[in-house]
């Protein structure tokens, strides 16, 4: 499942050929295994996830499936997600849970993905390699020597290493680009 790309993954949805809460179990148990040399998360939320997935193949089995129902992804965590810790890579905001969803994650809900985590990156996004992290410098996937690129290097390396289908990231000076690019995949803008 895991080298799939988030349409063959909806198709195989679909037509049932594995159900959200599979998928979701089986990327969270790579991101267990792998995570660790990689650092490209700073949070995973095993339980909510499963628990989305499960209402996801719920929505899918009632006909009220969304176009991502069911559909893992990662999360950059500069994005307020409600009841969940967003930090921006900072000491600052290590405890910090916000009471709502920024609009990103609110369209991600809507369209029915399910968040596995959220992902490192520079500090408040100012980097270009993800080094600046409090939460310690992400890896690039392909050499852990190497840096991913910044500052949305959590969210690149985790789709590069295939802990997660997708992921979001910010670009302002080629902080999505610059790290698609570093861990050798495709970054939209």
């Amino acid at each position: 499942m895991h080298d799939k790309s988030v349409a063959q993954l909806v198709s195989g949805l679909r037509q049932g050929d594995f159900s959200s809460a599979e998928l979701t179990r089986a990327y969270l148990d790579r991101i267990d295994r792998l995570d660790s040399r990689l650092n490209s998360f700073i949070s995973v939320d095993e339980e909510r996830a499963l628990g989305d997935a499960t209402a996801a193949d719920e929505r899918r089995a009632a006909g009220n499936a969304a176009p991502l129902t069911g559909i893992p992804v990662a999360h950059k965590d500069i994005f307020c997600t409600d009841g969940v810790r967003t930090s921006c890579g900072s000491h600052m905001l290590d405890n910090f849970v916000p009471p709502y969803d920024a609009t990103v994650i609110r369209h991600f809900k809507a369209a029915g993905a399910v968040m596995l985590g959220k992902t490192n990156m520079d500090e408040f996004a100012m980097g270009s390699s993800n080094e600046s992290s409090f939460y310690g410098p992400a890896r690039n996937p392909w050499d852990s020597d190497l840096v991913p690129g910044g500052s949305s290097g959590g969210s690149a390396a985790a789709v590069a290493a295939q802990l997660a289908p997708a992921a979001t990231g910010t670009d302002t000076g080629g902080s999505i680009r610059q790290p698609a690019a570093f861990c050798g995949i495709t970054g939209l803008k």
